[in-house]
């Protein structure tokens, strides 16, 4: 079977993952294209689908969904009943309603969404003074990441013909997911910015970046395209560029969810089905 491995990851996490899902479809004998979708061009490829008899998607959750740019990419795909799962990565918080709005989404392109899974990595905001999820995802979630590809495996091949089972509802509307999404913009009160600081002009920063906000010559982002993945801090090689520093957000966040780092450390990653 081909199957079409497309993912979105700003900082690395869900690329991690969806390398190990991939290899582990490949051992099963499927031939698997991986689909790198975070920059604009990548997105604009506009590949051909058709050859492809199902899809494993994978976005990091953004204030508990998958990014928007993923989700507007998504929106021009055309399922024609085609079987596919969905993986999300995140930090610990925040995942739930990703698995809901993302298959509302595949429901209406016409895919057949056959499994969920969700995955710890290390927290996007640990780049400016969180602590949240260091060091995932490790051995322990590319386990999961193995056994998650095994069971898409079985429902793509229709030795376990069930699709994904009821998930839970957003219960929220659009205009209040919306807000939440918002929220990251409040936290991060400052976008990424070098602030004077030196710089080769390697140009990275604009190279990669998810929503074209960043101006490497500048060196700062712009506020009316920037989403706040933080894939330029993450991939800087000079370190060059800086946010406000999130650690008073860390501790209220650690309060508002009553969790203490030990606690937040435990969380495994899990397959729906």
């Amino acid at each position: 079977m081909k199957i079409l491995l497309a993912y979105f990851s700003a900082t690395g996490n869900t690329a991690k993952v969806a390398k190990a899902i991939g290899s582990k479809l490949s051992k099963l004998g499927h031939e698997v294209r991986e689909w790198d979708i975070t920059t604009p061009d990548e997105r604009g490829t506009g590949l051909n689908l058709d050859s492809y008899q199902a899809f494993v998607f994978g976005f990091p959750s953004h204030s508990s969904r998958a990014p928007r740019l993923a989700r507007e990419w998504l929106e021009t795909l055309e399922g024609g009943g085609r079987k596919c799962a969905t993986f999300f990565t995140f930090g610990g918080f925040g995942i739930d309603p990703c698995h809901s709005t993302t298959k509302q989404i595949l429901d209406r392109r016409g895919f057949k969404l056959a499994a969920s899974a969700q995955f710890l990595g290390v927290h996007t905001f640990n780049l400016a003074g969180w602590r949240a999820m260091a060091g995932r995802p490790d051995e322990t979630d590319f386990e999961v990441a193995e056994e998650f590809a095994s069971v898409s495996h079985r429902r793509f091949t229709g030795q376990d013909p069930a699709l994904i089972g009821p998930l839970k509802e957003p219960g929220l509307s659009e205009e209040k997911l919306d807000e939440m999404e918002g929220g990251r913009y409040k936290l991060v009160s400052q976008l990424p910015t070098r602030e004077g600081r030196e710089c080769s002009l390697c140009g990275i920063c604009e190279e990669i970046c998810p929503s074209g906000a960043m101006d490497a010559e500048r060196g700062e982002a712009d506020k009316t395209k920037c989403i706040v993945c933080l894939s330029c801090l993450a991939n800087c090689p000079e370190e060059a560029l800086k946010i406000n520093d999130l650690s008073p957000s860390w501790l209220a966040m650690l309060e508002r969810t009553k969790l203490s780092p030990e606690e937040l450390s435990l969380k495994k990653s899990k397959i729906i089905l």
